[in-house]
């Protein structure tokens, strides 16, 4: 490894192990479960399981460093300038899945990519992010979530936390339903515009953020009462994620065509989730709001002062 890829894994681990830590004194009854892991092809990881606990039903914290000499034609077609280069790519992922309706579902994870070859100049990139799929909105929460992303990208420019978060809009729309995943937060990727140890400091301060970002809604929410039909609500709405997280998302995809470890990608699915044929909301019913008002990529922070 690198002195980059050994700082970089450093901070993952640490952050991994600070979540876990988190999440698991709030829910206070359920503990994450370690399942560590190698991959025959080069690496390995600690996958971070929690299940059945107070306030969340599952949720999964993942590590994984995993690396190679050469990428899949699938993953490097459109990225000719790393062909012939061995790889590493290291992160963590993560996604909560509470009981309670009126709190919301998270996602969140940082990356970093490196690929070498001798003689040349290393290829290297930062990504990640986190987003948030309520699916009772509540006005108060979508503020406080942006806010606290808006603040953590303020020290590296003005106009970083607007293109992010439009990036975040963008990538997490279903398309073919023609609806956002959630009232999104964060998203980037290739990030390689400022030095390493600037993109370093900037994923640190992401990767960070999102503990202050998610408690305290979850505070708020998770012992609001709830109804069988809420539930049902949720059920019908985390297949929407499932949809998304299967057709669409980059880091399951990528960990699929790799060789990556199957039970680590999915763990990211809910553990309870619901279809019916052509099912849609009552007009005017909180359900529908949630699509109506909540799911149309808001400006939540210019809302929030006028």
């Amino acid at each position: 490894m690198s002195v980059r890829t050994d700082a970089v894994k450093a901070y993952l681990l640490d952050l991994q192990d600070r979540i876990c830590a988190a999440l698991e004194t709030e829910d206070g009854s359920a503990r994450f479960v370690e399942d560590a892991w190698e991959r025959p092809a080069g690496g390995g990881g600690r996958t971070r399981v929690i299940e059945n606990g107070h306030i969340l039903e599952k949720g999964g914290v993942n590590f994984s460093h995993v690396f190679g000499a050469g990428l899949p034609p699938s993953a490097s077609a459109h990225r000719p300038e790393l062909a012939g280069r061995g790889f590493e790519a290291l992160g963590v992922s993560l996604v909560m899945h509470p009981h309670n309706p009126h709190v919301p579902t998270s996602h969140a994870n940082v990356r970093f990519f490196i690929a070498e070859k001798e003689g040349e100049e290393a290829v290297w990139w930062f990504g990640g992010g986190f987003d948030l799929t309520p699916y009772y909105g509540v006005e108060e929460d979508c503020v406080h979530w942006h806010r606290v992303a808006e603040q953590a990208c303020a020290p590296f420019g003005a106009d970083v936390y607007p293109r992010y978060k439009a990036w975040c809009d963008r990538y997490f729309h279903i398309k073919h339903r023609n609806e956002p995943r959630g009232v999104g937060g964060l998203f980037f990727d290739d990030l390689n515009e400022w030095d390493f140890d600037t993109s370093f400091a900037f994923i640190r301060t992401i990767g960070d953020a999102f503990v202050e970002a998610y408690l305290p809604i979850v505070q708020r929410r998770k012992d609001t009462p709830y109804t069988p039909q809420q539930r049902e609500f949720q059920e019908f709405r985390r297949g929407r994620y499932v949809e998304f997280n299967l057709v669409y998302d980059r880091g399951t995809l990528f960990g699929l065509q790799s060789g990556g470890r199957t039970e680590s990608i999915l763990m990211s699915l809910p553990p309870q989730v619901r279809w019916a044929y052509d099912w849609k909301a009552e007009p005017g019913s909180e359900e529908a709001r949630l699509t109506d008002y909540f799911l149309q990529d808001r400006d939540w922070l210019a809302e929030a002062t006028q």
